[in-house]
């Protein structure tokens, strides 16, 4: 009762921020009754005024502190004119609904500051309704597509044509104030006009920078890039800085550093991968433990403090993988050559060495800078094929380095022994690999297969992250950590009842949530029709892991300490730890070397996440695109697939090769068809035909929109659909099942709340479910990067390395 008293005056003062109440006006507005409800009340609204939320004024009444009128969020904006504003970070208040006469014509994503107007009702779920008063700052600073002319052009020079979602329905002026573009060229222009009462459904800009012709290969991914503001070119001083960096290890730059070039280290990556970050090998002790030594690129070596270079890498925060391309966050001098781990050179890396019990536990460790060379550039390929195919060819080539890599399978399953016992969680793995043409055009689609050697360098990797996490927490020092909190209680709760009307037994409070918990969850459905849905419900139940300079743990990885060490070619939080790894080593621990890092870690925590996540949107939306531009080659061919989501305007499947689209309700005609929330479930009025999560089906794709990223399905065989009690049983029919052709839906609204995929503001059914699983507490840019990007890992299930 607490927990709704306090959401309950919380929404009841918001919505009446002028006014000033005694207990009794309050008591009764919130039919709270009887003298215990009272002493609650008065003992809620002490707490709020020690919190700052309430004030009292001087005769003894209580109202909204003047600082709480006005708040500030995130507008997320819907094709239909309304909208919601996310302003509290904690997730507990419920988004405030914004009506389209209160907007104040705010685009999706932009900051906004509101004022409550309206409170929302805790029991009924319906949440607060507000009005923006200020736009404090514009999510879209500019825009990319095809310049065009036509004869709609209001005397400009022409209009941009935007295919981003979110901003699509406007129209995009060009001034003559800039660049000017001949039709088909692909620009980018700067937003001058934002919608307004004088055009409230367009946008005025100049037009900076032609990025290619309409017709150019991989344009369509281009824009994409730009679409994101994703720094695509390095500024020539930047390259320049990079040319200036010798391509060879200096004599004088090996001093200091332990010298392990006697040591068998080899990489282990794709075939395609250019920049090789790390190193490994691993040897049994006589003690009967193992010795784990991963060495890192020691990239803090040459992009320095402050430097050009840094402020490029800090700038881009990650490479970004696309498909047929990667954008990488260093030069590719750099990246591809002096950090690069490349076979048989001297480099210079970041070590660190483990010896590890036959239990997993690392009982020993030294984290130091060395100089190293790789005696095999090894493939994952190549690894497979000894300890899993057992392929005598490749064990004959490679046979004196086969013994290392028997123990290191050993050790790798004495790992994976041991994250299971601690209650890390598995979730499913699969992951397409787009094939393209030269052209850069899709062919095929693909899952990737991930055999021991992947797992086992995972395995290394996380092994290497926890323990420097854990060193340089136990040295009580500033330190930059990578954290998956654990989730809040009421969306565990909720994940709870939810299997619990499937007849899944939960044990456990949700209030102190263990990743054990989740992992017994997944063990009871393994296998199950229903596996797919709980891990889904599971994924949406959780938070979503990012860079802080506080050691909050490892949710999904069951781990009580943990950061990203072992990749900085690709990613600046590594190259970050580094720089302190070395700073701490260089000038002790004390006060004064702790002042170092302290001011600046937050802030490079909250931007390298933004950035990490921009670039798995960028990947998203290329995928998706991708995987259409695929399918719109195959419209009219049946699959075989599985339901992926279930909605009220229809489901989502998937096919084997994780490709994903819609059969919108209005496609279903052999019944009218309910949605009954409780069980996901679409279930037929009249033959009970139902569909849930996890079912198996056959489908016809009959339209594709590669510009938006659509696919749509038919369903095929519907009599074959199980049929189930879920529905309520009713003592009359409805008459209102069938329109006027016949049809049991009424196709006028298959475009459910204003889009086709998802129904939510920004059209895509991915930001919601399995495939965007770092917004759900996992790493998603576990990249073992190459040449041209194809040949990455996008993990979903946790944080890879």
């Amino acid at each position: 009762m607490q927990d709704n008293l306090k959401s309950d005056l919380t929404a009841f003062f918001r919505a009446h921020s002028d006014q000033n109440y005694t207990v009794e006006d309050i008591s009764d507005a919130l039919h709270y009754h009887g003298s215990a409800a009272f002493k609650l009340i008065v003992q809620e609204l002490a707490q709020l005024e020690r919190d700052g939320l309430v004030q009292v004024t001087e005769h003894g009444h209580f109202q909204l502190d003047p600082s709480q009128r006005t708040l500030t969020g995130i507008f997320h904006g819907n094709d239909k004119g309304f909208g919601f504003v996310a302003y509290d970070e904690n997730k507990i208040e419920p988004d405030a609904y914004i009506a389209p006469n209160n907007t104040l014509r705010a685009l999706n994503g932009d900051t906004v500051k509101i004022e409550i107007v309206r409170a929302g009702d805790p029991r009924s779920g319906k949440g607060p309704e507000g009005k923006v008063t200020e736009i404090v700052e514009h999510h879209y600073e500019q825009v990319v597509g095809e310049f065009m002319k036509t004869d709609d052009d209001a005397g400009y020079l022409g209009q941009v044509r935007l295919t981003d979602k979110k901003v699509m329905k406007y129209k995009f002026y060009v001034t003559d104030v800039g660049l000017n573009p001949t039709p088909g060229e692909v620009v980018t222009a700067e937003i001058t006009e934002y919608p307004s009462d004088a055009h409230p459904d367009a946008m005025v800009g100049i037009a900076k920078q032609v990025i290619g012709s309409v017709d150019d290969p991989g344009i369509d991914i281009l824009q994409i890039v730009y679409q994101h503001n994703i720094p695509s070119e390095f500024p020539e001083e930047v390259m320049q800085a990079a040319d200036e960096i010798p391509d060879h290890v200096l004599p004088e730059e090996t001093k200091g550093r332990e010298d392990i070039t006697n040591q068998d280290l080899v990489t282990i990556d794709g075939e395609s991968s250019k920049d090789l970050d790390d190193a490994v090998t691993v040897w049994k002790l006589d003690n009967g433990n193992y010795h784990l030594g991963v060495h890192i690129a020691d990239v803090s070596h040459y992009v320095k403090e402050d430097s050009i270079l840094d402020k490029e890498a800090y700038k881009r925060g990650t490479s970004v993988y696309l498909t047929d391309r990667v954008i990488p966050m260093l030069p590719r001098r750099l990246s591809n050559g002096i950090c690069s781990l490349n076979e048989g050179e001297l480099r210079l890396c970041m070590s660190c060495d483990m010896e590890i019990n036959p239990e997993g536990h690392v009982v020993k460790h030294r984290i130091h800078p060395s100089v190293m060379r790789s005696k095999a550039r090894m493939t994952y390929t190549a690894v497979n094929n000894i300890l899993e195919s057992h392929d005598a060819v490749t064990r004959d080539r490679y046979k004196e380095l086969v013994p290392m890599f028997e123990d290191m399978g050993e050790l790798h399953k004495i790992l994976v022994k041991q994250r299971k016992r601690r209650g890390a969680i598995d979730f499913d793995d699969r992951e397409a690999e787009i094939i393209v043409d030269d052209k850069g055009h899709a062919i095929d689609v693909k899952l990737r297969t991930r055999g021991m050697a992947e797992r086992m360098i995972e395995s290394f990797m996380l092994a290497a992250n926890e323990t420097v996490a854990e060193h340089y927490f136990r040295a009580k020092v500033p330190f930059l950590y990578r954290v998956h909190e654990t989730p809040d209680g009421d969306r565990v709760r909720n994940f709870f009842e939810f299997l619990t009307a499937f007849g899944i037994n939960v044990k456990g409070d949700p209030n102190h949530l263990r990743p054990k918990m989740l992992q017994g969850i997944l063990k009871q459905v393994a296998g199950k029709p229903e596996e797919a849905m709980v891990s889904v419900m599971m994924l949406r139940s959780l938070k979503q892991a990012r860079y802080a300079d506080q050691s909050l743990g490892h949710f999904g990885l069951g781990a009580e300490f943990y950061t990203h060490f072992t990749s900085p070619i690709r990613r600046y939080p590594d190259t970050m730890v580094h720089r302190m790894i070395h700073y701490y080593e260089d000038h002790g621990i004390n006060d004064a070397s702790k002042e170092k890092f302290a001011p600046i870690l937050e802030e490079i925590g909250v931007h390298t996440s933004e950035a990490e996540r921009r670039s798995i949107d960028a990947e998203r939306d290329t995928n998706d695109m991708k995987m259409a531009e695929y399918m719109a080659d195959h419209v009219g061919e049946e699959f075989d697939a599985v339901v992926s989501s279930v909605m009220k305007f229809g489901m989502f499947v998937e096919l084997p090769n994780t490709i994903e689209g819609l059969i919108h309700i209005s496609r279903m005609q052999d019944d009218y068809y309910e949605y009954v929330e409780k069980y996901l479930a679409l279930v037929g009025r009249n033959t009970r035909r139902t569909y849930k999560i996890g079912q198996e089906i056959r489908v016809k794709v009959i339209h594709v929109d590669k510009e938006q990223s659509e696919i749509d399905f038919e369903l095929l065989n519907p009599e074959s659909a199980p049929v189930s009690d879920l529905l309520p049983k009713r003592e009359h029919r409805s008459r209102g099942g069938r329109n006027g052709n016949g049809n049991f839906h009424n196709r006028n609204n298959n475009r459910s709340n204003g889009n086709q995929h998802g129904g939510n503001s920004n059209g895509n059914h991915r930001n919601g479910n399995q495939r965007s699983t770092n917004q759900h507490g996992n790493n998603g840019s576990n990249h073992r990067s190459n040449g041209n990007g194809g040949q990455h890992r996008n993990n979903s299930q946790g944080d890879r390395h």
